[in-house]
């Protein structure tokens, strides 16, 4: 495990019913795969050694026998690899046989599982040669030579550096009570699944679901392998079924009903199921009674290098459910009623919100147009405030004004330019010197014609910041940073983006249309710095503070699960990194360059977001100070940027 990722493997081998030599090299052809490709932890399906489908044939002396020389033959070929391989097999002890898991790594025993939960109806008639781990006490046995002890207890293992994982055996799963439940409260951070189920119309969706849903429920990761080709199609037929899910995400699936071997491999985040964990008090309060046996695996004999594979999504906070109409529905839905709720509360029918014509307060406006109708109040009670500076260019001035006109709202231009001026004159400033004064003063004199202009019309402010512009401090305290109710309190830039273009192509009329698409092809300034000799935007802010698609990025997983520097930056090298044409590539030395400035300015503006408006949260992260995040406003970010210094 490095960066907090564990690479792991669910693999099908061909098998032949009771031919264990040919099994077990077929076993290990995938573990030698799996190992030369970084995996360090890899299942195998239900009694793969012997097969499943063995039936009576389990009775037989034999059998069990070549089973043990079978796995006998896998601790010499393992002897030399770190790797650690969960395989099927029965096992006597005394006069009993079990249905067990086999731990074993650098050519050592680690650990023997027998299955708890048989299944004993319809097709399944396992309790004819298996007893349940409920039927036997703690003894040792001696089995491929090594002593062993068996015992009825949960077991959870521990690698070297800290990865733990659990076992399940099919039925399992499907109990009513899974072992698994107890696994991970006792700290398992995977549960691998030895399973044998056979084909039915329609169980397959059920299974899907069922890995799904137990991951989610136990905060975990769940690597399952099931029996495919080569198992006896007397009555029943398996489709070998390889599964790695995370916290109820398909990390991997396998190709149903395939003749070949196949191994599924997929790196797992276990420093954000921790994380989850560590969140949800429900998790941690049920931990109280949950209890294992931990067992150690063996520390590797040489490091190999470690290389991200997984898929990182660049863009986090965009909805990826198959129906991105529902999505962005609810996303407006959840901020339409927070508007509206405020507005009932406090019997208003006027709200005030200040027009750009650009992204931030294009959303904010389609917020309120959506409330107003929801409360059935006339669409005039939304007073769209365009305030045109030294720096506002015609573009956005003309779309400020169009997209008001559109929507039905009413109409106010206010130049700022004359009372700024005098208030440079006021305080003894040069108005020739474009400093943070000559910005501040305007972004202040707007906030302060909105809030005027609420109480002459007896109404709210609604305010246009987004999550991204509160993380990065990327307001004037006092000015813009302020409101009665922020609409996009917890919506990133990049959503943003997303969700005014899905109203232009579902929502609005043809002219409302049009003025949209040209507010998201603007680029996204605050226009306190004059135009050019073009009269174009000359203050763009992503020159300033950096690209909002890498700073959402790193406020995602920050936020989320607690990254530190050093991670964020690998995950950001692969999610940038070219291959995905929706996002821009970045080089390393940029993602580094702004992964610094995300976090400087993150730490110190920590003063603004303690004294944030009201406003709803939508997605998983937020930073309102009543909320998901609290932090002291002069916490030292000195550790997080020592790190990044270091990176390479």
């Amino acid at each position: 495990m490095k960066y907090g990722f564990a690479t792991v493997a669910a693999a099908v081998p061909r098998v032949k019913v009771a031919d264990t030599h040919y099994n077990i090299l077929a076993i290990e052809e995938q573990i030698a795969i799996a190992n030369s490709r970084g995996v360090e932890l890899i299942v195998f399906p239900e009694l793969s050694i012997t097969g499943y489908s063995c039936q009576d044939l389990f009775h037989s002396q034999l059998l069990l026998e070549k089973a043990e020389e079978a796995l006998m033959h896998l601790l010499d070929f393992s002897r030399k690899l770190d790797i650690i391989s969960v395989v099927g097999m029965p096992v006597a002890v005394g006069d009993i046989l079990l249905n067990c898991a086999v731990v074993v790594q650098q050519g050592v025993i680690i650990g023997i599982v027998p299955k708890t939960f048989l299944p004993n109806y319809g097709e399944f008639y396992e309790k004819r040669w298996f007893c349940s781990a409920l039927d036997i006490h703690s003894q040792t046995i001696y089995i491929a030579g090594s002593p062993i002890t068996i015992t009825p207890e949960p077991k959870v293992f521990t690698t070297y550096d800290g990865l733990k994982f659990g076992i399940e055996i099919c039925e399992d799963l499907w109990s009513p009570l899974p072992p698994s439940n107890n696994l991970t409260l006792a700290g398992a951070d995977i549960i691998v699944n030895l399973s044998a189920s056979d084909e039915l119309i329609g169980k397959h969706q059920y299974l899907r679901q069922l890995i799904s849903q137990q991951s989610a429920r136990t905060l975990s990761a769940y690597v399952y392998s099931s029996c495919g080709f080569g198992e006896s199609t007397q009555d029943v037929v398996y489709g070998g079924n390889a599964i790695i899910a995370e916290n109820g995400r398909m990390l991997f699936e396998s190709e149903r009903f395939c003749k070949e071997p196949q191994l599924g491999i997929a790196q797992i985040d276990i420093d954000r199921l921790r994380s989850e964990r560590r969140s949800n008090t429900t998790f941690t309060l049920a931990q109280r009674t949950a209890s294992a046996v931990d067992i150690k695996t063996r520390q590797p004999e040489e490091m190999t290098e470690f290389r991200l594979v997984r898929d990182i999504d660049p863009t986090p906070f965009i909805p990826k459910s198959d129906d991105m109409k529902h999505s962005c529905e609810e996303i407006l839905n959840i901020q339409t009623s927070g508007l509206a709720k405020r507005l009932d509360h406090t019997g208003c029918k006027h709200v005030v919100v200040g027009i750009s014509g650009g992204l931030d307060s294009t959303l904010a406006l389609l917020v309120c147009v959506r409330t107003f109708d929801y409360l059935s109040l006339d669409r005039k009670g939304i007073h769209g405030i365009t305030m045109p500076g030294f720096g506002t260019t015609d573009r956005t001035h003309l779309n400020a004004v169009n997209l008001m006109e559109s929507l039905g709202v009413t109409v106010h231009e206010i130049s700022i330019a004359k009372s700024v001026t005098q208030h440079f004159e006021d305080i003894g400033h040069d108005s020739a010197k474009h400093d943070v004064t000559y910005e501040n003063s305007q972004a202040r004199e707007r906030t302060q014609i909105l809030m005027d202009m609420a109480n002459r019309v007896g109404g709210l402010v609604v305010g246009t910041g987004d999550l991204s512009e509160l993380a990065l401090g990327w307001a004037t305290y006092n000015g813009d940073h302020m409101s009665m109710y922020g609409v996009n309190a917890s919506i990133p830039k990049t959503l943003i983006r997303h969700l005014v273009r899905y109203v232009a192509d579902n929502d609005v009329d043809a002219q409302s249309r049009l003025t949209l698409l040209d507010i998201i092809d603007t680029p996204i300034s605050p226009e306190l710095i004059p135009a050019d000799e073009n009269g174009n935007i000359s203050q763009k802010t992503e020159d300033l503070v950096g690209p909002y698609e890498l700073h959402d990025f790193f406020l995602y997983h920050y936020l989320r699960f607690g990254y530190r520097p050093a991670k964020l930056f690998l995950m950001a090298t692969v999610a940038f990194d070219g291959h995905d044409p929706s996002v821009s590539a970045y080089d390393h030395d940029t993602i580094k360059h702004w992964l610094k400035t995300f976090f400087r300015r993150f730490f110190a503006q920590q003063f603004k977001r303690s004294c944030l408006p009201d406003g709803p949260k939508v997605g998983s992260v937020s930073l309102s100070p009543r909320g998901d995040w609290r932090m002291p406003s002069d916490a030292s970010c000195s550790l997080w940027l020592e790190e990044i210094d270091s990176l390479k």
